[in-house]
């Protein structure tokens, strides 16, 4: 994965956590989170864009602070990632 870059403008309430790349085939890779008040905590999904692609995960991730979401994400590797893509394109 590529460094992260500041807020992406293509997801609402989504950071640009880096590229992933093999090949030609690239990937921005954005974490998207949201307060869930109702269980007093913050919930996160993945979203992989490239071009006119969009694919999303369900909210994966819920922790007490965004901190701790995009903690949990860092700890996915890009093999990780690349499994978590492919299975969203079947």
């Amino acid at each position: 994965m590529a460094e992260p870059s500041p807020q992406g403008a293509a997801i609402p309430g989504a950071k640009m956590m880096g590229e992933l790349a093999r090949g030609r085939a690239r990937w921005d890779v954005y974490l998207e989170t949201a307060l869930s008040p109702e269980l007093s905590a913050v919930r996160g999904r993945v979203h992989f864009v490239q071009a006119d692609r969009r694919r999303a995960t369900a909210w994966i991730f819920l922790e007490r602070t965004d901190h701790d979401v995009r903690e949990r994400f860092l700890d996915f590797s890009s093999l990780e990632l690349w499994s978590l893509l492919e299975s969203l394109s079947t």
